[in-house]
Formats: structure tokens, C-alpha cells, sequence
């Protein structure tokens, strides 16, 4: 079967986006391929397709547990038969499931780096008829990449064990130090190289100086109409920005990992089917998510680099129409960004010592406690060793990205109750027991079927509606179950963790002490470079993005607010004849940019920036239809 004919049968497209096609042809010639597409490029495309055209399965890398099961529940959809192993399956399971990619015709095993160490998975992979190896994520394999993951070295153990098997790897975000790593560390043998342009020139990146940032915000989602996404830096903010919205007439929702899983999709398709003007998200949200019609990606607070700044910002614009990202700066943001990221990187010794005490929390001896999984209550153990929480957070995450320690976090009361006696019974029960009618008048009235199976509980939800104290909360609920009213299962812990590896306490951090340093350099790095970014008014914003990822230009975009500010006066008589033939067309009905192009004699160019201002005037605005109407 032919590529096109694949991409026409499970993904109803009838042409490839730029340099697919020959990704694939590279990968179907049995090429080691290295593949770097921007957000938005498709670069899932570029390994499914060749996997799905040669007999045998597809082996992918991921970091990225969320992402993996998405992108395994869309190809079941399309009927593909696709696996995820993820954290937390049973011994049991994964040995099922394993059978299952030998067995079973399935086309795709998704596994995280961590996963290919496990004796089991190396001994069933050498058993598979394994037809590419694709590594998601690539730059992370490069201790110089964004969000390096030493556990990506571990994917030389698939490479021996099917040396005549192809790898493609892959990655939106990448440098040229970067590329040089992933060729190496992935043994590519006369690698072909695809790089596709940094360069969106139909996004307008500005950013904007105010003491006023919700104020500003109201202005720019009246300004510019459409899809919109609002990045915030906390699940908090993510809240009172929607409740402000909502205050203001604007159609808004909230997501952050917090949330459970039904509300996030719930909340996901009535922004993807446009029931939902705007999204305010951490950057938990947006991975995965193509979604054409976007027109803002507004940055509420500065991001943490510009690699992720890039990626986020790409979300806007799928369609080619003009779309905005928008970054909101006041004068305290610099401090605010260094504040957060760099004076809150943890030391070698500070890290030392969270995994000493970690030990000691879980009363781990010396030599002991690989692959031991133990409840984790983050906010007891930060109180008991009386340490700070945003430095022994961020120590964690370095244990855990360098695979010392698996850190799951939870976020909610994982609490499952059924009442497994009958309403008369429980009355009378209540009867004898007053101070225990409040909570179960609670529990009966917030979930609905609690009588009738085992129920999820959301306890901080219980806490605040009965007013009673966490403690009375867990207290009442071990006195209901041992008088048998309730079935109650309780894991009253926001985290899990995993040791990967015995204790050796400084023999097991001084390997990774280099590499720790070189993270933090990083970070310093990243950090600066967005400081850079926002404070250059007099470079193209779009010729500053580019220059970043290495991509030197000499032409400036026209619309970013850089440009706008420089061209306003000598661009307003040029500028003025395009933008009165815009008006002039849009008197009688609403056009599209492709549209008034057909329609105007000028560049694209010339037109992207007056549609730019006249939108930023006030002349014309965006409809939910993607076509520009006269105000």
C-alpha cells in the first residue's frame, strides 16, 4: 500500500504537510532518519505510517505517559491495534500485554525509556518481529537538550537487540549541539536529515509592557476574536483568570492536572468543538491537541524557556489564517521568572540529602529497596525533616528524571465508598450517632449512585462542604467502616514513589552530580534567553525565535509588534491602499485571508499586516467562522 493511500484510509487526508512524505519514503527505505518538525508538523504521522505499511510492530519511545495513551486511544479508533505500558500495571498485566505485541498483530508497543531496562520487556522485544524503532521526543536523549532525560541512553539496549532495524527519531525543539547528540547517542549509520523552518510567518508574536495584565487581557480576547488559549504558570491562577472572564461576558473554561480525568475531557471537546471560546490552562494542557482554529495564545506570565514558549505559541494558527501570540510582561516579571526557576534549584548537597531522608521516611536500610513502591505524602515529609517545599520538590524531580526515584503524583484523594447497608438501616444507624449525620448527609447528596457501587471520592470536596477538619473527615470514615456502614478504600496521599535503585546514599547521587550541574546550566541558560527575548524591542520578534533554533534570516515578518511599532509611519501609505481594498471587499460579505488574497493584487505579506492592524484599530475582527467582518 502506497503512503498516500494509508493517509487517506485512517486519517482522511488526501495530501502530506511539508516534508512528510519524504520522512517516510526515508524510513520505508530502511534509513536511519532524523526528523525535526515544529509543533504542529506532524510528526506522529511520519513513523505510523511506514510501521502500518511493513509487516511486524513499531517500537516507540515517550517520555511522556499522557501523551502516549492519547495517541494510543486515537489509533484504536481508527481500528489500529496499539499499546501503551504504563506506570502502575501489575506484573501480570505487562506480561500480557507483552504477549499480546508477539501474538497478537499489533502494530504499536508505546513504553517509556525507564521501561527498557526491565529484564521481561528486553526478553519479549527480542522475541518481536520489531519493524521500526521511533524515538519521541528525541532532544531529550541530549544532556544539552530541553528536559534531558538520562534514561534515554537506555535505548542503545533496543538498537543491539534489533541491530537491522531502522530508527527514526524525533523532535520539534532542537538546536544543531543537539542534533549532533541525537545522531550519536542513537548509533545512526549515515543518518538522513529533515529539517523542517522554524518560521510561521502567518503568527504575529508580540509582547506587551502593562501594569494592567487582566485589563490588557479583556482588551486583546475583545481585539482579537476566536479560539483562544491563556497560559498561566499555577492551577490557582488558572481559576480566578477564568472566574474573572466569566465575570467580564467571556465563554471561558479552566484546566490544570488537578482535575480528574472526565472533567478534562469534558472541558477539552467543548473548547475543541468551539462550544468554548477560551481555554486558561497550565502547560499541562495542549500536548497532543490539534486544534486548527486557534487565533491567541495569550502568555499570562513568561515561560520558563523558549523552547516551550515556541512550542506553546505553535498552537495558534494551524489553519494558515493570521493568528496572535501574545506574551504579557510587567515590570516585576523578570525577578518573579528567576525567582521561581533558578533560586529554587536544589544543590548536589540539598539533593543528597532529600534522598537520605527519603530513605529514612520509608525506612529503607542500606543496600535495600530497588523497585520498592511506597505512599507518598509530600506536604508530612517536606513538615517532618522541616524542609522547603519548592527546593524538595524540584530535587524530587531530579531524582526522578534521572531515574533514581519514580515520582507519581496524585493530586487528589485517591478514596473509593460504597454503603453497603440499606437506607433504614443506615437511619437508625444515624440515630445513635449524631455526630456523624452531617458527613453522610454530604457524602449521600454529592454522589448520587453511592449506594450502588464503589464510588470516587473527592475528599478536599467532602472536607469543605461538611466544614469539618481533614482529621474528623478520616476519623468518621474509619468509624463508618469498622461499624459496617461503608466500604471504604483510602489512600490519603497526594504521590507514589518508586526506588529504582538500592540505597547506596552518595554512591548512588555522585553519578549523576555532572550531569545535575549541567542541568542547572541549562536552566540558567533558558531563563536568560527569554529575559532577552522579552526585552528586545528592536529585532523581529519572528527573526529573534528563529535565530534561537539557529535559523538566520535577514527578512523580518511585518506583523510582529516589533515590526508594527517600526512600520507604522513608513509603512502607513503603502499599508494604507492594501487596507482600504480589505474594507472596500469586506463591505458586502465576510471573507477569509485566503479569500481577500484572491481578492486583493498583493503580497501575503501585505496582507497578514493589515489585517493585523486594522484589527489592532479596530476596523475589522475575526467571526467564529475564521473570516473577517467590518466593526
Amino acid at each position: 500500500m502506497h503512503p498516500i493511500e494509508v493517509l487517506e484510509r485512517y486519517w482522511n487526508h488526501t495530501s502530506f504537510r511539508p516534508l512528510q512524505e519524504d520522512i517516510i519514503s526515508s524510513v520505508l527505505n530502511r534509513e536511519d532518519t532524523f526528523a525535526l518538525l515544529p509543533t504542529g508538523g506532524g510528526k506522529s504521522v511520519c513513523f505510523q505510517i511506514p510501521a502500518l505499511i511493513q509487516d511486524g510492530i513499531c517500537i516507540v519511545v515517550s517520555p511522556l505517559i499522557a501523551l502516549m495513551k492519547d495517541q494510543v486511544n486515537t489509533l484504536k479508533t481508527k481500528g489500529i491495534k496499539a499499546i501503551a505500558l504504563t506506570s502502575g500495571m501489575s506484573y501480570k498485566d505487562l506480561d500480557t500485554q507483552l504477549d499480546n505485541c508477539i501474538y497478537g498483530n499489533y502494530k504499536f508497543l508505546y513504553l517509556s525509556p525507564e521501561r527498557l531496562l526491565q529484564p521481561l520487556v528486553q526478553e519479549r522485544i527480542q522475541q518481536m518481529q520489531v519493524n521500526l524503532i521511533a524515538v519521541d521526543e528525541a532532544h531529550c536523549i541530549s544532556q544539552w537538550g530541553n528536559d534531558f532525560r538520562p534514561a534515554y541512553k537506555n535505548i542503545s539496549v533496543l538498537r543491539q537487540m534489533h541491530p537491522h532495524t531502522n530508527c527514526i527519531a524525533l523532535t520539534a525543539t532542537a538546536k544543531h549541539d543537539v542534533i549532533d547528540d541525537i545522531i550519536k547517542n542513537l548509533d545512526f549509520v549515515s543518518p538522513k536529515i529533515f529539517k523542517a523552518s522554524f518560521s510561521r510567518s502567518n503568527i504575529a508574536y508580540s509582547v506587551i509592557h502593562t501594569d494592567d495584565k487582566l485589563f490588557q487581557l479583556q482588551h486583546l480576547l475583545k481585539t482579537h476574536q476566536g479560539s483562544s488559549i491563556i497560559y498561566v504558570r499555577n492551577r490557582k491562577a488558572t481559576i480566578e483568570i477564568h472566574n474573572y472572564l466569566e465575570a467580564k461576558g467571556f465563554s471561558s473554561t479552566f484546566y490544570h492536572g488537578g482535575i480528574t480525568n472526565k472533567e478534562k475531557q469534558d472541558r477539552l471537546n467543548q473548547w475543541t468543538n468551539n462550544q468554548i471560546q477560551i481555554m486558561v490552562a497550565t502547560t499541562a494542557f495542549g500536548m497532543g491537541i490539534d486544534k486548527a482554529n486557534v487565533k491567541t495564545v495569550i502568555h499570562f506570565n513568561l515561560p520558563e524557556s523558549l523552547e516551550s514558549y515556541y512550542q506553546e505559541a505553535g498552537r495558534a494558527g494551524r489553519d494558515g489564517e493570521l493568528a496572535h501570540a501574545i506574551v504579557l510582561k510587567q515590570h516585576i516579571d523578570e525577578d518573579h521568572l528567576r525567582s521561581q526557576f533558578l533560586n529554587t534549584l536544589p544543590s548536589i548537597a540539598f539533593v543528597k540529602t532529600v534522598y537520605n531522608k527519603l530513605c529514612n521516611y520509608f525506612q529503607i536500610s542500606y543496600g535495600e529497596g530497588e523497585n520498592s513502591l511506597h505512599q507518598f505524602d509530600f506536604k508530612s515529609f517536606c513538615n517532618d525533616y522541616k524542609l522547603k517545599a519548592g527546593l524538595t520538590y524540584n530535587a524530587l524531580l531530579l531524582l526522578d528524571r534521572n531515574a533514581i526515584i519514580t515520582l507519581t503524583q496524585h493530586f487528589n484523594f485517591r478514596t473509593k465508598i460504597q454503603f453497603i447497608t440499606t437506607n433504614a438501616v443506615l437511619f437508625q444507624y444515624l440515630e445513635t450517632h449524631l455526630d456523624l449525620n452531617t458527613l453522610v448527609k454530604v457524602l449521600l447528596r454529592t454522589y448520587g449512585g453511592i449506594f450502588d457501587y464503589e464510588t470516587k471520592v473527592n475528599l478536599s470536596l467532602v472536607i469543605k462542604k461538611s466544614v469539618l477538619s481533614e482529621k474528623q473527615v478520616i476519623e468518621q470514615l474509619h468509624r463508618l467502616e469498622k461499624d459496617d456502614v461503608i466500604s471504604l478504600q483510602m489512600a490519603n496521599t497526594d504521590s507514589e514513589i518508586t526506588f529504582l535503585k538500592p540505597r547506596e546514599d552518595d554512591i548512588t547521587i555522585n553519578p549523576i552530580a555532572k550531569t545535575i550541574e549541567q542541568q542547572h546550566t541549562l536552566k540558567h541558560q533558558q531563563i536568560e534567553a527569554v529575559i532577552a527575548y522579552i526585552k528586545n524591542d528592536s529585532i523581529c520578534r519572528s527573526r529573534q525565535l528563529l535565530s534561537y533554533f539557529g535559523e538566520k534570516t535577514n527578512s523580518t515578518c511585518g506583523i510582529c509588534s516589533v515590526c508594527l511599532a517600526k512600520n507604522t509611519e513608513v509603512h502607513l501609505d503603502a499599508s494604507t491602499n492594501v487596507s482600504n481594498k480589505i474594507l472596500n471587499a469586506l463591505q458586502t460579505e465576510a471573507l477569509s485571508s485566503r479569500q481577500l488574497l484572491q481578492t486583493i493584487k498583493c503580497t501575503e505579506k501585505e496582507l497578514l499586516q493589515s489585517i493585523s492592524e486594522l484589527i489592532e484599530i479596530q476596523k475589522i475582527k475575526i467571526t467564529p467562522a475564521n473570516t473577517y467582518i467590518i466593526i
